[in-house]
């Protein structure tokens, strides 16, 4: 066998070489052991607890639809508008693939998605500790910890058993963020991690083109994604004027955003040409044009929804299935006259089930009086408290738990689980606060991000705990920091 000329022979050469590049990357314990866990994690969730019911089966029909008659909606001649053509794309080439309708594959795909998140967000982690002060060289730590609390996280992991839109709106977000973080000169680095190629004074153009390509993507996932967008933008700006670079990051600022909204040219002239109305994005309440929207009802929940329990018994129901006057929290009626109008109401509902016009007038009636007698608790408290059942729950609503998960006598072992599930959701949520606290490089960014998406949530009727898991990437990101700094905290105390 020839031998090289230090002596070794290729092979060992070659071995070696491949050794000194996995350990770079922390393999293999630091990073297959996690991303090993976090997968039997998500087996065991498609496996037992796959969601293929409801809004599954309806981006499922949409995809169906337009591969067998090139049309898409719900039937041949029967076009939509109310989702967004991200995730119908996505499904209809999983179907073209692997078979019409046959959901599995799609979902290990998630999981295969799921999994390259964990490691993007480690990646982010890494850059963002190396630049945080007095945490440069805790970056691997950082790194790591925030790939342990990615991949074991029961709430992102348990949407890869769901065909619906949260895992890529996920991996949208974490692209977009390494790409940004990326795109970012660096200037001053010293340390190994950061060759001396990256070591730039200009922004990286193909690294924008990735982040911009992925906030393009979760606009067209999901309508509130074009928020990421709105916040990287700007942010380019401001970072690129910091570092020197104002003209290029103002060049670069308006290619993302003519970008961003060339790509949604194609669907807007879709839905003028096929329903003659402007709509770039989708209806706020998933109507197609001439579908009644109930805007009296919509008006009365928002008097009284403050929970995922109001959502599912009283909102979904409405025009599909009876509304009991058991079902309505106690502040839905202020006066025994006000219980019995909104139970004559409610009467008047369940005989068809179906809102009608003049039922809506009602509904808006009721609302209105209630409004005025207490403005604050309908403009103030409860969208505060919708706001934080959607940040606090135990995000339960995948799981075979009652959505009245709080009832121990009925619920026992879920109560338990339940509120275990709260405890490590508020740890999330914690440590994040404490990654936070440290003020690592784009905290700003990640600030304005969840400002805005909770401004926006403030002004839903029916809250749903999955609309902040489009925070988590930030929050999974900050709390390898939080650990990250901790450890590091504790071996200089010890030394």
């Amino acid at each position: 066998m020839p031998f090289a000329r230090n002596g070794s022979p290729p092979t060992h050469r070659h071995a070696g070489a491949l050794a000194a590049l996995l350990s770079r990357f922390g393999f293999p314990g630091r990073i297959v052991l996690p991303l090993v866990l976090g997968l039997l994690l998500r087996l065991w969730f498609v496996h037992h607890d796959p969601d293929l019911t409801g809004d599954p089966l309806l981006y499922g029909a949409i995809a169906r639809n337009l591969l067998q008659h090139g049309v898409y909606g719900f039937a041949a001649g029967a076009p939509t508008l109310i989702r967004l053509p991200g995730y119908p794309l996505f499904l209809a080439a999983c179907f073209q693939i692997f078979g019409v309708e046959h959901y599995y594959p799609v979902l290990y795909l998630q999981v295969a998605v799921d999994l390259t998140i964990c490691w993007v967000l480690s990646r982010v982690a890494f850059r963002l500790a190396a630049r945080a002060p007095g945490l440069a060289t805790g970056k691997e730590r950082a790194a790591g910890a925030a790939l342990w609390l990615a991949a074991l996280c029961p709430f992102t992991a348990a949407y890869t058993a769901a065909p619906l839109t949260e895992t890529l709106e996920l991996a949208s977000i974490a692209l977009s963020m390494y790409g940004f973080v990326r795109t970012l000169p660096h200037p001053g680095f010293a340390e190994a991690a950061v060759s001396a190629r990256e070591q730039r004074t200009s922004l990286h153009a193909g690294w924008f083109a990735l982040a911009a390509g992925a906030w393009i993507a979760a606009a067209l996932l999901r309508p509130d994604g074009a928020l990421l967008g709105a916040v990287l933008c700007p942010a380019l700006v401001w970072y690129g004027w910091r570092s020197g670079q104002a003209r290029q990051a103002f060049r670069f600022g308006c290619y993302g955003a003519l970008a961003s909204l060339l790509a949604f040219v194609p669907w807007a002239v879709r839905n003028a040409r096929t329903f003659h109305v402007f709509e770039p994005l989708a209806p706020r309440y998933a109507t197609d044009p001439g579908e009644p929207t109930n805007p009296g009802f919509q008006h009365w929940t928002k008097t009284l929804c403050a929970d995922l329990v109001c959502t599912s018994e009283v909102y979904w129901a409405a025009d599909d299935d009876r509304i009991g006057l058991a079902q309505l929290p106690s502040r839905a009626f202020d006066s025994p006259q006000e219980l019995r109008a909104t139970a004559d109401l409610l009467a008047d509902y369940n005989r068809t089930t179906t809102i009608t016009p003049a039922l809506d007038a009602r509904f808006a009636a009721l609302a209105a009086e209630r409004t005025a007698r207490h403005p604050l608790r309908t403009r103030v408290a409860l969208p505060l408290l919708r706001l934080a059942d959607m940040w606090f729950r135990p995000r339960v609503e995948l799981f075979s738990i009652d959505l009245r998960w709080w009832n121990y006598a009925a619920e026992g072992p879920d109560t338990v689980l339940a509120w275990s599930f709260v405890l490590l959701n508020g740890l999330y949520l914690g440590l994040a606060a404490m990654g936070a606290w440290r003020r690592p490089p784009l905290l700003g960014v990640f600030v304005a991000f969840t400002v805005l998406r909770c401004a926006l949530l403030l002004t839903i009727e029916a809250p749903e705990p999955r609309y902040t898991l489009e925070c988590f990437p930030m929050i999974l990101v900050l709390g390898g920091i939080a650990v990250a700094h901790g450890r590091a905290r504790g071996a200089h105390s010890r030394d």
